[in-house]
């Protein structure tokens, strides 16, 4: 089991002076954080994960700017709103400005997505600079036809006004693979939003590995059964079917036979 960060005594009282409802959106966050870094999704001390915090406030939940995923736990994460103004601040280290940009931007304009997640991995980024981006060539990518949209690379993401721009690339959907960047998932709830990040990781390194091969011609499947399974991939795209519950569930067992203490 994982030794306790030293960080966790400047937030000892968070639980008190929070909801039941906040604190189990913490927990759930902060697991999602762990279990990043458990899959070797991280880059560092960047990349962000967030969560609407319940209530009428437009607040949301962010990692500390310079915690490492796997030291994240429920009372370490930062409370902002909307704006930027940080609200809650246990450690004192603030909030990277790019998260505030990317993550603020769908909280304020998609107020149906609970949770943001948003990754830096090695397959994810490679995937986002190819022309075509996710390819139909495995079950995990064809779960996801019809239902990716893509934004183009302007930098850093620390200019404002770029917001607009993500989020009318972003549309109606909850899946956006930033060109150049990375990959981002949203859902109703961090559950949602883990599940699909969890597959389309996957379905970026299935293509990564199958391109991995050379010059050899890659298989296509047909129109209709691409359909057939787009249409077999609904009951995970609303995010409230036990499927979902089921994955998350197995995933926090997995996660707590060498980590707890992220609920702290």
């Amino acid at each position: 089991m994982s030794s306790v960060s030293p960080l966790s005594s400047f937030s000892k009282n968070v639980r008190q002076r929070v909801s039941p409802e906040e604190w189990e959106v913490r927990v759930k966050l902060a697991a999602a954080y762990r279990l990043a870094a458990l899959f070797k999704w991280t880059d560092h001390i960047y990349t962000h994960f967030s969560a609407r915090v319940p209530g009428p406030e437009e607040h949301f939940l962010i990692n500390a700017f310079g915690l490492l995923f796997d030291e994240i736990s429920a009372s370490n994460l930062v409370k902002v709103d909307i704006d930027g103004t940080i609200v809650d601040d246990p450690t004192g280290l603030g909030i990277n400005p790019a998260g505030y940009v990317i993550h603020s931007a769908i909280h304020a304009a998609r107020p149906d997505l609970q949770a943001v997640l948003h990754t830096h991995t090695r397959d994810g980024i490679a995937v986002s600079a190819q022309r075509n981006g996710l390819l139909p060539i495995s079950q995990h990518a064809i779960g996801f036809s019809g239902r990716v949209a893509y934004h183009g690379y302007e930098g850093v993401a620390l200019d404002l006004d770029e917001r607009e721009r993500l989020v009318e690339d972003l549309g109606d959907k909850s899946v956006l693979i930033l060109r150049n960047h990375g990959l981002l998932t949203a859902g109703i709830s961090v559950e949602h939003a883990f599940q699909q990040l969890h597959v389309l990781e996957r379905a970026c390194t299935i293509q990564i590995a199958a391109q991995a091969a050379g010059n050899v011609e890659l298989i296509f499947p047909p129109a209709e059964v691409v359909a057939k399974v787009e249409k077999q991939a609904e009951v995970f795209k609303s995010g409230d079917g036990p499927g979902v519950a089921r994955h998350w569930n197995a995933l926090i067992r997995q996660l707590e036979r060498s980590d707890t203490d992220y609920k702290n």
